[in-house]
């Protein structure tokens, strides 16, 4: 099979790696990909939001199956113009992926069908915003309503914060149109986790669990970013409240789409607050997590192109996915200012190194080739994924090879893992 991923960050190196590994796959394309997938398939220079040229390209080519890693294209209607040529691909429609397109579409969705979430409100005025929050009062959690790359969460502990949040995102729209609506809620008290399904029209296939880890600075301080690390299984996923999300969150939002009329055929990701009353929604996200997939798909067993086939086919049903008992555990190196401006084009050394041991995968984000050296090329720069008999023995192995890769400026957290020990 011809197989072409598309997106250039470390999920998309990580489902690389993934298919690099099936017997089905020959030759393998990322496009536009990075320095590091380059080592694992061939890259091509199209964007991943250029849609005309990725069906050109594939309708060229004969590409078999495109899988697509980035939200936007998703949001966009890349599976909708890939159906309309005639060509196969993986994910869901324009519609079916205004679950992630829209915070606000979603957060309807889940008070229809009844799936647990925080209580919340919409404002399209930031000055009823403001006269709101003066009414409730902090801690609060402001949202903006569109994509805006993992960063348009704002977790606010004081009336200020949230004024300031309104501010930067409804009057100086620092995530663009996103932010012409936000979504104001109760902030949900809890420890959070991850866990994604492949989903298939009215049937689902739950991966095993992961947990991400958002803020910027160890202890969960600072600014959201889209990920600094992840882990896999997330031992706050017990078998309890795997039941209770299995039935309260994705029996009832899958059902729900269908009688909808979404098209769903991808992976469907829940964000999930773990409180006192049980699960809660936080999000749902409509693609492969970044970086949860980096820590699960080391994790995963089962050949991943029939996984792929099923969703598409309408078969997923009765489908039995094989996971390792060992843990992994990614580390997100970035780029010093990351989430905020940040310089490029720092070479990096000592992955030779870090990758020699057996048990670590070193997944690029954000690298490019400069000549025959790899240079830093975005804020997240590199996922370094170990895995290991137990959590503790992963987490070890992680920070062993951090601690051998260089570039000028890398900033990482030292804590990934440190909530499961606890």
């Amino acid at each position: 099979m011809k197989i072409l991923v598309v997106g250039g960050g470390g999920r998309e190196h990580a489902l690389v790696w993934k298919l690099k590994q099936s017997p089905q796959v020959k030759p393998l394309y990322c496009a536009p990909g990075n320095g590091g997938i380059a080592r694992d398939a061939t890259c091509i220079d199209i964007a991943a939001d250029d849609i005309p040229g990725l069906i050109e390209f594939a309708r060229t080519e004969k590409i078999d199956l495109t899988v697509v890693g980035p939200e936007a294209p998703l949001c966009a209607g890349i599976v909708d113009a890939f159906r309309d040529a005639g060509l196969r691909i993986f994910g869901p429609t324009a519609r079916a992926a205004r679950v992630e397109g829209s915070k606000i579409f979603a957060k309807e969705l889940m008070t229809h069908y009844n799936v647990p979430t925080a209580p919340y409100r919409v404002f399209d005025n930031p000055d009823e915003a403001a006269e709101y929050i003066a009414k409730v009062g902090a801690p609060i959690v402001i949202k903006a309503d569109g994509l805006a790359a993992g960063k348009g969460v704002m977790v606010c502990s004081t009336d200020e914060d949230a004024l300031a949040a309104i501010d930067r995102t409804m009057r100086q729209r620092a995530f663009g149109d996103a932010g012409h609506r936000v979504l104001i809620e109760k902030k949900l008290v809890g420890e959070e986790a991850s866990l994604l399904a492949f989903v298939s029209g009215e049937s689902f296939v739950l991966m095993d669990s992961s947990q991400d880890h958002k803020p910027v600075f160890d202890g969960d301080k600072g600014p959201n970013t889209g990920g600094m690390g992840a882990y896999s299984p997330a031992p706050i996923v017990d078998r309890l409240a795997w039941d209770r999300i299995r039935t309260e969150v994705f029996e009832r939002v899958v059902a729900g789409m269908a009688a909808d009329g979404l098209d769903f055929r991808g992976v469907l990701y829940a964000g999930l607050m773990m409180t006192d009353d049980g699960p809660q929604v936080l999000e749902f996200n409509v693609r492969f997590g970044d970086p949860e997939n980096q820590a699960l798909m080391p994790r995963l067993e089962s050949d991943l192109v029939d996984v792929l086939q099923s969703v598409i086919d309408g078969t997923l049903e009765g489908t039995e996915l094989c996971w390792s008992s060992s843990a992994a555990v990614c580390v997100a190196m970035a780029s010093g200012g990351y989430p905020g401006s940040y310089e490029k084009g720092k070479p990096i050394t000592g992955l030779e190194e870090a990758a020699a041991d057996p048990d670590v995968v070193i997944f690029h984000a954000g690298t490019r080739l400069d000549g025959d050296r790899l240079v830093t090329a975005g804020g997240r720069v590199l996922g370094v994924t170990a895995r290991g008999r137990t959590l503790e023995s992963a987490i070890e192995t992680a920070y062993n090879a951090v601690e051998m890769i260089s570039f000028d400026g890398a900033y990482y957290r030292t804590d990934i893992g440190a909530k499961a020990l606890r």
